[in-house]
């Protein structure tokens, strides 16, 4: 910081100095001057025609220069002066620069942190997504066999075929289906599980027409729960593609 006040104060120092040089008065003859030559040539003709002329033009030249040093050691102080002034200034300036490099950095830094942590966040809950998605697809599968084989036991029931029924794969489906099942009534599970046995351990053997409406009502208890699941699962999925 010290080295930029440094810098700026010898700038405005220069650019004084140049303004003062550009302004500064020159002596008849002086080297540099356009004509010097035939200004001095003209001043022997004159000396030798009019002798006090060039003793007043040397006095006029030298109050001129008298008047320039005074004027530029005048406009040199201001100068300096009004570096002096400026200082704090560009201190201030300075410093206030560096506090705002150092505030945007630290916002990159917090910017890059949330960004991570964000990628994190959707990382996460994209997995959750397909585990839930996951879960749905395998009870939706099921639920779909679970139903279809309920809907054609009871056709087949109705038209008379309890007998060819027990024999099919059919049979070995709703038993599992009513063993497995935690939300049955116990006294329906026990009914399909005897009919289905066909009477075999010698206990009674419920009707078809009992069977048929336990498996009917069955039917559309695992229907809901499917439509159910089925709107949870989209409602999950609309929730997620928000998110997103």
């Amino acid at each position: 910081m010290v080295s930029l006040l440094r810098l700026a104060l010898a700038a405005v120092l220069a650019t004084a100095v140049q303004e003062s040089r550009a302004a500064r008065p020159r002596r008849r003859g002086q080297p540099g001057q356009p004509g010097s030559q035939s200004g001095l040539h003209a001043a022997g003709h004159a000396e030798e025609g009019h002798g006090g002329g060039r003793a007043g033009e040397g006095a006029v030249s030298d109050e001129a220069l008298r008047c320039y040093c005074k004027t530029s050691g005048g406009e040199l102080t201001g100068a300096i002066s009004a570096a002096q002034t400026k200082a704090p200034q560009l201190t201030s300036d300075i410093e206030s620069s560096q506090e705002q490099k150092a505030q945007l950095e630290e916002a990159l830094k917090q910017a890059q942190v949330d960004r991570a942590d964000a990628k994190e966040a959707v990382a996460e809950a994209t997995a959750i997504r397909e585990k839930e998605a996951a879960t749905f697809a395998a009870f939706k599968a099921e639920s779909d066999a679970n139903i279809d084989a309920i809907n054609k036991a009871v056709a087949a029931l109705e038209k008379g075929m309890a007998g060819s029924l027990l024999q099919t794969d059919l049979a070995q489906r709703l038993k599992r289906l009513a063993t497995s099942r935690a939300d049955m009534l116990e006294d329906d599970r026990q009914a399909i599980l005897a009919f289905l046995s066909g009477g075999q351990s010698g206990e009674y053997a419920p009707q078809s027409g009992q069977i048929t409406g336990i498996l009917k009502q069955l039917s559309e208890d695992m229907s809901k729960s499917l439509a159910d699941a089925t709107e949870t699962e989209e409602k999950a999925i609309a929730t997620f593609e928000e998110s997103s």
